[in-house]
């Protein structure tokens, strides 16, 4: 009897193995078909299509402090026990909404301007892990070197000419600029001279024409029988393309963008200095064609710091704040005379902000939890200040908190760029934004 008659907990084991088989398949289409669902959503979902060629980026390196300058608050008694701003407030062309005194041109052109105050990431102790992420969108990794945001700028929107690249970085090649997997084409060049242009792009006084065309003719043999022996490895195709990239730009169109005396000297005056001379040249980089350009404004300028104001370096800040205000303002002037600010992104950015309180040395610590960055020109939906910080300028209170994923969002979608979209590190799918959204506020 025992022998014909079944084993209840067998039976029981049978079933549930069964059970659990079923739902376990069922689970995983259910989990397929939302994956696909999902997908289906993003690409569906409207997407903000903004209008602007070329971006500006101007990147504060260094952690610029925003309750001194875009997000200002309750003024400091003393500059020391009593957390504040270091300097007074004062009003702008946008009813409701101050900045820094020491932003007074800035202050009348703020319409041109959204201030963004509601930024916040959680890299705090460390400079290179916030720039790379200010610059990345991403956290670093171990797997994959992802491509800078200007790289992404210059893979998605087609070249605008040969003559001038289409990335440009006045300031220090830190990691967080490079093209990732996106290959070399999409690298950028580097200057250090406003004046005169990168010294290997330029010919040799002692190589006449005639000997450069002579090398340029052999080289461009060697490469040819070369290329063609490995077509099959991608690395070697991007090194052509932008060696091929680099003789293009030893032309004049390129090497005549540094000079500015051509420039009126009202104008190069009203730029200021060094900073102010890089931005007058972005200005003309993408008169030409230049697609993006970062213009650095970091490390031991006038208050010895930077906009790292440790200790003595909040001593000077305000020097630091006049020449950004004059270089700035003088820069959305310029590009709507030329009718060039609807067709331009220009950004503000820095890696985290500062606390309200003053440390020992009278200067500030980091603060990544809410900071300030600008969105100006591009035919965005400016004149507004978007998010807003409790009494210290320190935590989110109300409005949008943007993540930085939502700000590569807002800059991909200000430039036509579709942020739901992936690129490709190999064959793994990589998509544009870590899951970002644009901010809805600022596309009309």
């Amino acid at each position: 009897m025992n022998q014909s008659t079944p084993n209840n907990n067998q039976s029981s084991g049978m079933l549930n193995r069964r059970d659990w088989l079923q739902r376990s398949t069922a689970a995983a289409m259910a989990g397929s078909f939302l994956s696909v669902s999902a997908k289906a959503e993003a690409h569906n979902r409207k997407v903000p299509q903004g209008k602007a060629e070329h971006c500006i980026m101007l990147w504060l390196g260094g952690g610029a402090s925003q309750i001194d300058t875009f997000d200002p608050k309750h003024q400091s008694t003393d500059n020391s026990k009593d957390p504040g701003s270091d300097y007074a407030a004062i009003d702008t062309v946008v009813p409701g909404v101050q900045v820094s005194e020491h932003l007074k041109q800035t202050a009348n052109l703020l319409d041109r301007c959204a201030l963004v105050r509601t930024l916040h990431h959680d890299e705090i102790d460390e400079h290179a892990a916030a720039s790379y992420r200010m610059h990345i969108g991403r956290r670093t990794s171990g797997t994959i070197i992802y491509p800078s945001l200007g790289s992404v700028v210059t893979h998605r929107k087609e070249k605008l000419s040969n003559k001038v690249p289409s990335y440009v970085l006045m300031g220090y090649p830190s990691p967080g600029r490079q093209p990732g997997f996106l290959g070399a084409q999409h690298g950028f060049v580097y200057l250090t001279d406003t004046e005169s242009g990168p010294k290997g792009l330029s010919r040799p006084t002692r190589i006449t024409k005639e000997r450069l065309k002579r090398r340029e003719d052999v080289l461009q043999k060697l490469a040819s029988i070369y290329s063609r022996d490995h077509k099959i490895d991608s690395q070697i195709a991007a090194y052509m393309a932008a060696a091929e990239q680099g003789r293009d730009l030893a032309g004049p169109e390129f090497m005549s963008v540094f000079n500015l005396d051509h420039e009126p000297g009202d104008l190069r005056n009203q730029y200021g200095e060094e900073f102010g001379q890089r931005c007058l040249l972005a200005r003309r980089l993408i008169e030409r064609g230049t697609r993006f350009v970062e213009v650095s404004f970091n490390l031991t300028f006038v208050n010895g710091t930077g906009w790292d104001t440790h200790n003595e370096g909040q001593l000077k800040q305000h020097l630091l704040i006049q020449g950004l205000d004059q270089a700035f303002a003088t820069l959305l002037k310029d590009l709507e005379q030329k009718k060039l600010l609807d067709k331009t992104l220009v950004v503000i950015a820095t890696e985290f902000g500062r606390p309200a309180k003053f440390d020992a040395g009278g200067g500030r610590g980091h603060h990544a939890k809410a900071f300030s960055g600008v969105l100006a020109g591009a035919g965005l939906k400016t004149g507004q200040a978007i998010g807003q910080t409790d009494e210290l300028g320190e935590l989110h209170v109300s409005g949008p908190k943007i993540s930085v994923p939502d700000w590569f969002a807002t800059i991909y979608a200000a430039m036509g760029i579709d942020y739901t979209n992936e690129m490709y590190a190999g064959d793994r799918p990589v998509p544009l934004t870590d899951g970002g959204t644009a901010i809805a506020e600022l596309f009309a």
